[in-house]
């Protein structure tokens, strides 16, 4: 990605996302509908015109696909949750494969296992009772949020330099997902959706800039 183009994506992303916050706190839900994946499709777009990455550019191209259509599920009107945690967890399959490699899981210090392990743990027993049916299913999907954030943390500890952008972006997108899940299985507030996409849609960029 040439400076210009950097230059013209980033501010892009960020209007985007904003018109999309600005849409969900005035109920402007066509503004929603349309501001919302927009912000992601202009984050694949970076992801697409990226120089070089190889199969890891190509691995974070896919979970954007499939983040998208997260997106779009998680914004409809009728309830399309189980649709929308499906679609997030095959896009963090992806980026594990995008993260994972030798250095993945031995270059984590145990220090930062043990704080996400924490986090898991802590979340899971304070949100799991709210969640009813789909217990089963958010504790498997913030078991993969913590293997994406040990994965991403892993590689950048081993290769340094862009990867920690990767990193960062792991931990936001978790960070994103536990105030969904707050917000929905145990205590709906106000400041909900500007924290939750005020985080997603950096994390997806910051993990777009790592290529």
């Amino acid at each position: 990605m040439t400076t210009i183009q950097l230059l013209l994506w980033l501010p892009a992303i960020a209007l985007s996302a904003l018109a999309t916050i600005d849409g969900e706190y005035r109920g402007r839900r066509r503004q929603v509908y349309i501001c919302k994946p927009l912000t992601t499709a202009l984050i694949l777009l970076g992801a697409l015109i990226a120089d070089g990455g190889g199969a890891y550019r190509w691995l974070i191209v896919a979970g954007l696909v499939f983040s998208l259509a997260g997106d779009v599920f998680l914004m409809l009107p009728r309830d399309r949750f189980r649709e929308g945690l499906v679609s997030f967890a095959v896009a963090h399959l992806l980026y594990i494969g995008a993260f994972a490699g030798g250095w993945a899981w031995t270059g984590v210090p145990a220090t930062a296992w043990l704080v996400l392990l924490a986090v898991w743990a802590a979340f899971s027993a304070v949100l799991l009772p709210g969640a009813r049916g789909l217990r089963v299913p958010v504790a498997l999907y913030g078991a993969l949020l913590l293997l994406m954030a040990g994965a991403a943390i892993g590689r950048a500890d081993a290769l340094g330099g862009p990867a920690w952008w990767a990193a960062v972006g792991a931990v936001l997108f978790a960070f994103s997902d536990a105030v969904i899940g707050w917000n929905k299985f145990l205590r709906p507030f106000r400041a909900a959706q500007a924290l939750i996409l005020g985080s997603y849609f950096p994390a997806q960029a910051l993990i777009v800039l790592s290529i």
